[in-house]
């Protein structure tokens, strides 16, 4: 028991250095640059309050972070806090500047009871305080009287109700975070699309639920030592789920490495389009098919073809290029295969490397 108490206060101790960083920063940064701000903050008796009854519900590490660093949530004259459970924040090891952008996105700058958030309807977005970012209703059922945002249950309605503060516990966090997903800069927050009228337009990106597992295909990709095309995979991934919204399963052809500062952005991202297909081949459906079958791509009017097997080369040849490591990654939603060289697309500069 012992151990499990030193553990926690470890826990939270750590948390509690972190959110003082972030607070000592935010704070510099405000007096800088925002000497007149016109927002009343919220009093501190009243975020007192509210981390104690955090911590007595269980969420002792949003409590903490509520003590610590109030104004990260509250920086608005109303607020409502969707408090996440412990075991997401701490399993999530996350960097500091990553935890304060989880916390703003999970704080809305309304103020909104159970009652308010049922009488929402389904496909309403909440503003919150992270980048003008958006969260959504997805789920109202009122007769169970449960509500779901971002497809995540809020289990703990009504935690706090005091003054201008809502509070309200929730199962996890609102966008899959995974500092392992952040190259180059990126935003790695994934928020549904809404409209102007605040209606939900799109739901969370089709990665997060039961569609291609992006995600997970570019951590493989990088953490086996394909960090060129990992990188330019990441990199024209939006266009990608623009485009093809409807995708479900891929086919991903990946070639040793990519030349990424060889190529301006609309060829990167016609050279890796080439190089995906909007269906799941495995090696053996691959070698079913005839010689000189052509295989679509997403990069509309450029297909593959079936070479086929060549007898000095061992196993299957696409377009000319030798598949030499067939099923290297592969789960119910894609397949990766590993090839000798990359694709070369017509009508453009070589693309071989």
């Amino acid at each position: 028991m012992a151990c499990c108490t030193r553990w926690h206060a470890a826990v939270y101790f750590t948390m509690a250095v972190i959110l003082a960083f972030i607070a000592i920063s935010m704070t510099l940064r405000s007096e800088a640059n925002d000497e007149t701000s016109q927002t009343k903050p919220i009093s501190h008796i009243v975020s007192l309050n509210a981390s104690r009854t955090l911590r007595r519900a269980g969420f002792n590490i949003m409590a903490t972070l509520l003590q610590v660093s109030p104004e990260l949530f509250f920086s608005s004259a109303n607020a409502t806090l969707f408090a996440v459970k412990d075991s997401a924040i701490s399993n999530a090891t996350l960097p500091p500047r990553l935890l304060k952008d989880l916390l703003q996105y999970h704080t809305s700058p309304l103020q909104l009871s159970m009652e308010d958030l049922l009488s929402k309807p389904q496909g309403a977005c909440l503003p919150t305080l992270y980048q003008q970012r958006s969260i959504a209703i997805t789920k109202v059922d009122e007769k169970e009287r449960s509500v779901e945002i971002n497809n995540v249950l809020v289990s703990h309605p009504n935690l706090f109700l005091e003054g201008p503060i809502s509070i309200h516990g929730v199962l996890g966090p609102f966008s899959a975070l995974d500092p392992r997903d952040v190259y180059q800069g990126r935003d790695i927050i994934q928020s549904p699309a809404c409209d102007s009228n605040s209606n939900m337009i799109s739901d969370v990106p089709p990665d997060l639920k039961n569609r291609v597992e992006w995600s997970r295909i570019i951590r493989l990709l990088n953490s086996n030592g394909f960090v060129s095309f990992a990188i330019g995979l990441h990199s024209v991934l939006d266009g990608i789920l623009g485009d093809h919204k409807g995708l479900k399963s891929v086919t991903i052809f990946v070639p040793p490495s990519l030349e990424l500062e060889a190529y301006p952005t609309p060829l990167l991202e016609k050279i890796v389009r080439f190089h995906v297909l909007p269906q799941k081949f495995t090696n053996r459906d691959l070698e079913s098919l005839a010689p000189r079958t052509l295989l679509r791509t997403l990069l509309h009017g450029q297909p593959l073809e079936v070479t086929g097997a060549v007898d000095f080369m061992k196993g299957l040849v696409i377009s000319g290029v030798n598949i030499v490591a067939p099923d290297m990654f592969s789960s119910s939603k894609f397949i990766v295969h590993g090839i000798s060289r990359a694709l070369e697309l017509d009508n453009l500069p070589n693309t071989a490397r």
